[in-house]
């Protein structure tokens, strides 16, 4: 493997993210500061517990959750997007790298921040909230898969996008809105039958209650489904990159 290919690329992108700073990591730990002030503190000191756990605890897998899947997409589609964007993938593509190491700088450099902004945002909450985490080692896994998936699919995302406008398409339009009705807020157990049942549809589901089992040991579903379902995405994923590279879609054209 051509690891001075893979670092040259790793680097690059962080170096991204070091001049980008109020963009990629203030501004999310500010809009999830907010939440904890206003769902933690101001809602949630109304609020009963949901599983012997305090609203404002409660909460803090989901906004992770909801800071680690757009940004993790952000990251990964806006960093192959720009060597499109100025023709410089020609460069890449003909450099002596392969396929697998390309996709190795791109997407570990964005799991990378992801991961960072996800560990700045747990240890921004202990200022607002008390939470414990019962299952530190399931909780940095989860943290680690989650970010690497949707990185991944921010690759995917930057490959087919033709305009900056659709770089931010899937992100807004389906990633948040699944991300809110997953249950980051609340139980999907709150919920009368028929809408428990189409939330199982929901592939975020899975991803929030896995991560809430890390913390509190309580899921409204099971935690091997939770994982399952994470590893399944991860594979679709790959095989599409795979197809991508294979056939040049939208690389070399």
């Amino acid at each position: 493997m051509n690891l001075h290919g893979v670092s040259a690329l790793y680097k690059f992108e962080m170096a991204r993210s070091r001049r980008t700073l109020m963009q990629s990591i203030a501004s999310p730990v500010i809009s999830t500061s907010l939440y904890f002030v206003v769902f933690g503190s101001a809602i949630g000191s109304h609020m009963t517990e949901i599983d012997g756990i305090s609203y404002g605890a409660f909460i803090i897998p989901g906004l992770m959750m909801l800071a680690l899947l757009t940004q993790s997409i952000a990251n990964a589609s806006f960093g192959i997007y720009m060597p499109k964007f100025t023709g410089t993938i020609y460069e890449i593509l003909s450099a002596p790298i392969s396929h697998l190491e390309m996709l190795i700088g791109y997407v570990g450099a964005a799991a990378t921040k992801s991961i960072i902004l996800g560990l700045i945002i747990l240890l921004t909450a202990r200022f607002f909230v008390t939470y414990s985490v019962e299952h530190p080692i399931w909780m940095i896994g989860f943290l680690i898969l989650t970010s690497i998936t949707f990185s991944l699919f921010g690759f995917i995302i930057g490959v087919w996008a033709d305009g900056f406008e659709k770089l931010q398409l899937i992100p807004l339009m389906v990633i948040t809105p699944l991300t809110f009705l997953g249950g980051s807020f609340y139980s999907i157990k709150m919920l009368p039958p028929f809408w428990q049942t189409v939330s199982l549809f929901n592939p975020v589901v899975y991803l929030i209650n896995g991560f809430r089992w890390s913390f509190y040991g309580v899921s409204d579903v099971n935690v091997g489904i939770s994982l399952g379902m994470t590893l399944v995405f991860m594979a679709a994923c790959i095989a599409a990159i795979s197809w991508i590279f294979k056939t040049g879609y939208r690389l070399k054209s």
